[in-house]
């Protein structure tokens, strides 16, 4: 005897059954998967930023050491520029002592001047 169609319709529904379970299933793994996909993900990109960080770090550590090798370059040239002056200062002393006399006179006069009159 042939199956009716009621029993034909059961099968299907059941079939059909069977299917949206393992779609189910399916898709629940998916999801896991997926989430653990975006977890390692995460890992990823965290140790990447940490490597970034650190690397900006030691880049701004060595920064901040050549900026004061700069800096005493710097004061080198500096104190060189002023050990000129002062070498052109005492040359000029020499070759004309009664004029650099009468100049620090002159400056000491009115610097005494601006103190007695800022009083």
């Amino acid at each position: 005897m042939s199956p009716t169609s009621t029993e034909n319709l059961k099968a299907d529904l059941s079939e059909a059954g069977t299917h949206l379970k393992q779609a189910a299933s399916d898709a629940g793994v998916a999801l896991k998967n997926a989430a653990g996909v975006a977890a390692d993900e995460l890992k990823v990109g965290r140790a990447n930023v940490k490597a970034d960080l650190a690397d900006s770090a030691l880049a701004g550590i060595a920064a901040l050491e050549d900026g004061g090798a700069a800096a005493k370059e710097q004061v080198d040239a500096l104190m060189d520029k002023g050990r000129d002056l002062i070498d052109s200062a005492a040359d000029l002393i020499r070759e004309r002592p009664i004029a650099s006399f009468g100049v620090a006179f002159a400056v000491g006069f009115v610097i005494a001047k601006l103190a007695r009159s800022s009083k």
